[in-house]
């Protein structure tokens, strides 16, 4: 077999005859394979085209609805003889999945000696060519070879600093989000105002992302104001305020019911982790939790942080009263609209119907679904299919609350699973929260941070905070951004050529 000449791809007959069997065992497992995966990619499929309104996603759909059959099936096997063959192992074929086993099944066919047919290739170029355009749609344009694009939290300094948005621009930032949690439509219209006015100076395209808030659980009231918790104290959560307990400190939070639900043993976490608590008793109006994570100088309970209960669905409303306060502005201002703490279908439905209501005759604004909780992360295909049949959509990782959702040792690979099937879908994605972090707060940053910048590459987009050195940062990721975009795209590395040993090495 050393003289074998791979065809060409084209409808051909190999000259080879069909005496290896390695290649024939391989070539029966293959077409088994594909037959199972395409029987179950149809039924799949099949609940989903009715609702598929654009013509531009339905590639992405089909694909999508191939990529789940085949990962319900654990095809390392098949990856190794392929492997021991000389051939694609599959391993970088999300976005053409169906047509990388053809083209491999066309190959193991010219080697046996039979009938081949190889797809066109710009039918495996494809789902990347339609992330690429729904990329610059999203996170904007950038000069130059750096492919993964920077995405800036707007600080209030953003409405009344023209410079300062230039400065931002000029640095790296290609999109920006306001986060429709703070600040209001005054100063909102002026940051806009001043992105469009810097985009424009730079000759550059910078989408605007406004951030609905969504139904993020936080804490209301706290009866001793400024306790702090130690592993093994203990603190009540309630469903109401009440008599101020002797040795707890005692909480409220913005959505009571969810008390209701808790059992002993749930595990709830509080501030994006910094305290972690255990339910062990349930009392009459609310429960007893006793500490299990905290620093050791302790950490404070503080109105308005988050609190996370990954055990429990929660089945809340979708769109808060001052979620539907800001729709008007966000419906006629933004580019892009990011959907927070979104679970279900019916979620996009609900915001999509209420956004419409502002539009007029315009079209329905590009979605970016923030990826928050373990029932997102459940449902994400169905979330994709659900915005993506009616308008462009992309997908956010939003690490902090994920994290608490899916267990902090569970993120790294939720974050890759999420990465391959938005592929899958041709949907381009944000990496997002705490990128970072420490050179935006201290302008020096961590070599773990540095190394989660380069990961983020393979993402369409990294997602920036606020903080006080928020353009040297910028710069700082630019540089990363282009040195990763040299040697890796997705999952696939690039054999550039290597600059560190370059010339003769003395012994």
């Amino acid at each position: 077999m050393s003289d074998t000449t791979i065809p060409d791809p084209v409808t051909t007959r190999s000259p080879i005859a069909p005496n290896d069997a390695a290649i024939t065992a391989c070539r029966d497992l293959l077409r088994d394979s594909i037959a199972r995966i395409e029987t179950e990619s149809a039924r799949i499929f099949a609940d989903w085209e009715p609702q598929i309104a654009r013509a531009e996603f339905r590639t992405g759909a089909e694909n999508l609805a191939f990529y789940l059959a085949a990962r319900q099936y654990d095809l390392t096997g098949l990856q190794s003889s392929l492997s021991v063959l000389g051939l694609s192992s599959l391993g970088r074929a999300e976005s053409h999945l169906r047509q990388s086993l053809a083209a491999v099944a066309a190959t193991l066919d010219g080697l046996s000696g039979l009938p081949a047919s190889w797809p066109d290739p710009s039918e495996l170029e494809a789902g990347l060519a339609q992330i690429t355009r729904d990329q610059q749609l999203f996170f904007g344009d950038f000069p130059g070879a750096q492919n993964t694009r920077i995405m800036v939290t707007m600080p209030p300094q953003g409405a009344t600093d023209a410079g300062f948005v230039e400065e931002l621009v000029a640095a790296g930032a290609s999109c920006f989000r306001i986060n429709c949690a703070h600040d209001g439509p005054e100063a909102w219209a002026a940051m806009i105002a001043n992105i469009r006015a810097a985009a424009g100076k730079a000759e550059r395209y910078c989408p605007v992302l406004m951030d609905i808030a969504g139904p993020k659980c936080r804490i209301e009231s706290i009866d001793q104001p400024g306790a702090r918790l130690f592993r093994g104290d203990r603190f009540r959560l309630m469903t109401r305020p009440g008599r101020k307990h002797k040795r707890m400190p005692t909480i409220t939070i913005s959505f009571p019911d969810i008390v209701t639900k808790l059992h002993a043993g749930l595990q709830v976490w509080i501030d994006d982790g910094k305290i972690g608590a255990r339910v062990v008793e349930i009392i009459d109006g609310g429960a007893v939790l006793e500490v299990t994570v905290a620093s050791d100088k302790g950490k404070k309970l503080r109105l308005e942080k988050g609190i996370n209960f990954p055990a429990i669905d929660l089945e809340i409303e979708h769109l808060t009263p001052a979620d539907l306060a800001v729709l008007p502005f966000v419906a006629t201002h933004a580019d892009l609209v990011g959907c927070s703490f979104v679970q279900r279908p019916e979620d996009i439905r609900g915001l999509t119907a209420a956004l419409g209501e502002h539009r007029g005759d315009q079209p329905p604004q590009p979605l970016l679904l923030k990826i928050e909780t373990a029932l997102a992360v459940r449902n994400l295909p169905r979330l994709i299919v659900q915005a993506g049949s009616h308008q462009p959509v992309a997908v956010m990782i939003a690490r902090g609350d994920l994290a608490m959702e899916v267990g902090a040792e569970r993120l790294s690979e939720a974050q890759e699973e999420i990465l391959w099937l938005c592929e899958a879908a041709h949907v381009p994605v944000v990496w997002a929260t705490q990128v970072l972090e420490t050179l935006l707060k201290t302008g020096a940053p961590s070599r773990a941070e540095v190394t989660d910048a380069a990961m983020g590459q393979r993402a369409e987009c990294i997602m920036l905070n606020k903080g006080p050195y928020i353009g040297e940062t910028i710069r700082f990721l630019a540089g990363i951004l282009r040195r990763m975009d040299r040697h890796q795209f997705k999952k696939t590395a690039r054999l550039s050529a290597l600059t560190s040993w370059r010339g003769p090495q003395p012994l």
